[in-house]
C-alpha cells in the first residue's frame, strides 16, 4: 500500500505538483455503490515537489482504452479537482453512454517517461495517444467496481492555453499495475521538478 507523499519545492517561478497515493472507500453517488478504492491523485497546482536525479527511463505497462471525453470547458475542469468528483464524472459518463463500460479487446502499451505518457500499439509501430508530462493535471486509478477486480486508470490533461481539459481513461490489469504507473508518474514528476530547480 502506498502512503501520502509530500515533498517540498521552494521555486515560485516554476509550476509545481504533488502527488497523493491514498487507500480509502469511495461512495459512488450514482447508484448507491460503495466500493474500496486506491486513489493516486496528481495535483500541479500545488507548491510541492522534490529532488531525484533526472532519469530517461521508460516504464511499460500493458493497458486496455476505455475511451475519452475532449475539450470540456474550462468552467467544467474547474468542477473536477478532487479525485471523488472526476470518478463521479466517469461514472455519469458510463451511465449516459458517453463512455464504455468495458474496452475493446485489443491491448496497448502505455509508456511513462519524464517526457509524459506515450500510449502505442503492441508492436509500437503506432503512436495512439500523446499525453505530454507538462500537461498532465491529474492522475487517478480506482476498482471499476464491476467486481472483476479491474482497476480504471484516469488521466486528466489539459491544453497549452490551459483553456479546456480532457479526460483519457484506460483499464489495468489490476490495482497494482494502475498503482505502479501512477508511482512511475509520481517519480517523473519529481524528477522533472528537480532538474527545473537544478
Amino acid at each position: 500500500m502506498f502512503r501520502k507523499v509530500k515533498k517540498r519545492h521552494s521555486s515560485s517561478s516554476s509550476q509545481s505538483s504533488e502527488i497523493s497515493t491514498k487507500s480509502k472507500s469511495v461512495d459512488s453517488s450514482l447508484g448507491g455503490l460503495s466500493r474500496s478504492s486506491t486513489v493516486a491523485s496528481l495535483d500541479t497546482d500545488s507548491t510541492k515537489s522534490s529532488g531525484n536525479a533526472v532519469s530517461d527511463t521508460c516504464a511499460e505497462f500493458r493497458v486496455k482504452y476505455v475511451g475519452a471525453i475532449e475539450n470540456l470547458q474550462f468552467n467544467m475542469s474547474k468542477t473536477l479537482q478532487e479525485p471523488l468528483d472526476l470518478i463521479n464524472f466517469i461514472d455519469a459518463a458510463q451511465q449516459d453512454g458517453k463512455l464504455p463500460f468495458v474496452p475493446g479487446d485489443e491491448e496497448m502499451i502505455l509508456g511513462v517517461s519524464k517526457y509524459g505518457v506515450k500510449v502505442a500499439s503492441l508492436d509500437q509501430c503506432e503512436v495512439l495517444h500523446r499525453h505530454p508530462l507538462y500537461l498532465i493535471v491529474r492522475m487517478l486509478c480506482y476498482d471499476d467496481g464491476l467486481g472483476a477486480g479491474k482497476n480504471l486508470l484516469a488521466l486528466k490533461t489539459t491544453d497549452a492555453k490551459q483553456h479546456d481539459c480532457s479526460i483519457w481513461v484506460y483499464q489495468c490489469s489490476n490495482a497494482e499495475q494502475a498503482q505502479a504507473i501512477c508511482k512511475v508518474l509520481s517519480t517523473c514528476f519529481d524528477c522533472a521538478l528537480a532538474s527545473e530547480k537544478s
